[in-house]
């Protein structure tokens, strides 16, 4: 089983949309998935038409003893589970960080799911800040994806999340925690822009970026509001074609760490 984060610390990129979307297009595939939303938001949750329910988030277990297998739920979708969130999950925030070991608590909390041996990935969507949870999600994840939108802007925070993969490394928190793979979203082909930072990050970090670009449409953003995945809700758009691929290209590069080691 492989825990991957899905981060980046700037709002409005695609992050959740990435989450919900790659996890759903994974599972359609016969991959079994876990999606854990940590974002007190909930927007994975209800991209998903699942409804929040106190208790029924991370947070008794990252505060209390309670074991996390007792909080996972089957969705609509066959070989596709889920931990929603709920904005309980706000409390963590300031809870965790008064103990001593709120850095690795979400590890710690994770950790049954390995022996538990019933999913392939873990994915996790992280909260838009560099707070507890976000931090503690990449001290816990084996692997991090950045869903960064094909604007100026995104560049900008691509830096930031690059410093704490790298702080999280050298506290001792995480020092195999792997910057797996950057994605590109909302890509407009209209803007000469966009085109201009797709070949900017490929320039910094062409070996992780994916292939597979996200296009901007009207049906990724209609999708969440009728709590369907896009491969659910328009399966044969661009949308849903893009995350297909994305999921293939996502199962592809593991296959070849795997035959490599």
């Amino acid at each position: 089983m492989r825990i991957v984060a899905i981060a980046n610390q700037k709002g409005g990129v695609g992050k959740t949309t990435t989450t919900v979307s790659l996890s759903a297009a994974l599972a359609e595939r016969g991959v079994r998935v876990l999606m854990i939303d940590l974002d007190p938001q909930a927007n994975a949750t209800s991209a998903l038409g699942i409804a929040q329910e106190e208790g029924g988030s991370l947070y008794p277990a990252l505060v209390g003893n309670m074991d996390i297998r007792r909080l996972i739920r089957s969705t609509r979708q066959a070989n596709l589970s889920i931990i929603r969130s709920h904005q309980e999950l706000a409390g963590c925030e300031v809870e965790l960080a008064q103990t001593g070991n709120h850095l690795v608590r979400i590890r710690e909390v994770l950790e049954p799911l390995r022996a538990f041996g019933h999913f392939d990935y873990v994915l996790m969507d992280c909260p838009p800040s560099l707070g507890v949870l976000m931090t503690g999600a990449l001290a816990a994840a084996d692997e991090l994806i950045v869903p960064l939108q094909c604007e100026y802007f995104g560049l900008e925070g691509l830096s930031k999340i690059v410093n704490i993969v790298q702080q999280i490394r050298e506290c001792g928190a995480n020092p195999g925690l792997l910057m797996e793979g950057i994605v590109m979203t909302m890509f407009d082909s209209r803007a000469n822009l966009a085109q201009q930072v797709v070949n900017d990050v490929k320039g910094y970090f062409s070996e992780i970026v994916y292939e597979t670009i996200i296009p901007r449409t009207i049906r990724l953003g209609e999708a969440p509001s009728f709590g369907k995945p896009i491969i659910e809700y328009d399966s044969n758009g661009k949308g849903a074609q893009a995350y297909r691929a994305l999921a293939e290209e996502f199962l592809r590069r593991r296959s070849v760490a795997q035959a490599a080691a």
